[in-house]
């Protein structure tokens, strides 16, 4: 038996009949789109048990197994542990998200079970060549990169944030904008996943008032001292995807000279000394444009900028990054701001109403 719940973000979703009944009191807009339903048994036997060999992924959510449906669709089975820094406002907050959006530059949700054991399961697509910083971010598969894969990642990440920044109402701000939130398809076309801390946006407001949530190296600074999260906080990760994409290092790198150091200083350092090029990823071994490598750089640092009301919007950098905007007709590029020290990020914050236009 399926049942139909309603939720507060204006989700609707299909859970199986092993759901609680605390939550069938709480009322919901519905939206656009209907997530299907999964029993825990189903979900069992599509991953053999949740075999330890179906494994692909685990982290402080739990664990992602990869399983084969009934109908022959493979899937990417995650598993919330009870533990699971991704709570119940998180689950329902990436059931609502996503159930607003089907877009190429997106991971696609199937839809969950909460089952045995209250255990939270959700139920994606499955990524032939999992996520970017597995895919691309490593010694061994760097060199099958090319240029012309590397700037079509770019684009296809820019494209998704687009959409959900400023296509769909009410906007969606992700909030965790990283390389391993990046999944890769089969064409290696990429795909924005993990929306479990992401916001609703409304029109008109400029900012919202929340606790700080992100990755340390992705983490805009004017949201981790303030907590204030706006558009221009998924910017700020952006452009420090952009700058891992084209370099081949990572957002916090270690050199044997420098110790510990963030790939956006460097970049602002070699920006400034006019000696980008000198960063693109030696993998590459030459064959690329060295005009287009300085371009998406350049962008890159663009989205970084200290100052969060000179970055621009995803449209915009989409635009940039294509060159059907030459940046000589931007301002110029001021630098970047970092937080190297999580003493400085603004851990606990009421929600507030947001500030209006």
């Amino acid at each position: 038996m399926k049942m139909k719940f309603n939720f507060p973000w204006s989700s609707c979703f299909y859970f199986s009949s092993e759901t609680t009944s605390n939550q069938t009191r709480q009322g919901a807009k519905v939206a656009p789109n209907v997530i299907g339903a999964f029993s825990y048994e189903e979900l069992k036997q599509a991953t053999c048990s949740f075999r330890s060999s179906n494994k692909i992924g685990e982290g402080g959510f739990g664990c992602v197994y990869k399983g084969t449906l009934e109908d022959g669709r493979v899937v990417a089975v995650k598993v919330l542990s009870a533990e699971s820094r991704q709570g119940d406002r998180e689950f329902m907050s990436e059931i609502n998200s996503m159930s607003k959006f089907s877009h190429e530059n997106l991971v696609q949700l199937y839809g969950g079970c909460i089952g045995k054991g209250q255990s939270r399961i959700l139920v994606y697509e499955y990524m032939e060549n999992n996520s970017l910083a597995q895919a691309l971010l490593g010694e061994e598969n760097r060199a099958n990169f090319s240029w012309k894969s590397r700037t079509e990642i770019c684009l296809g990440i820019a494209r998704g944030l687009a959409h959900i920044h400023e296509e769909i109402k009410p906007h969606v701000v992700h909030r965790d904008i990283k390389a391993s939130n990046i999944l890769l398809d089969q064409n290696f076309n990429p795909k924005i996943s993990d929306f479990g801390l992401s916001k609703l946006f409304p029109n008109n407001i400029s900012y919202i008032s929340t606790r700080v949530a992100g990755t340390l190296g992705y983490l805009a600074p004017d949201y981790a001292i303030s907590g204030h999260l706006t558009r221009k906080s998924d910017v700020y990760s952006f452009g420090v995807l952009l700058l891992e994409i084209v370099s081949g290092r990572t957002a916090v790198d270690f050199d044997p000279q420098l110790g510990e150091y963030y790939l956006v200083e460097k970049a602002w350092e070699m920006y400034e000394e006019e000696k980008l090029i000198e960063l693109v990823d030696p993998m590459l071994k030459g064959k690329f444009s060295k005009t287009e490598a300085v371009r998406f750089m350049e962008v890159g640092l663009m989205c970084v900028q200290e100052n969060r009301r000179l970055r621009p919007v995803m449209s915009l950098a989409m635009k940039m990054l294509s060159g059907e905007i030459n940046l000589q007709d931007q301002v110029e590029i001021t630098q970047p701001g970092v937080i190297s020290d999580i003493r400085n990020v603004k851990l606990r914050q009421s929600f507030t109403p947001a500030e209006k236009q």
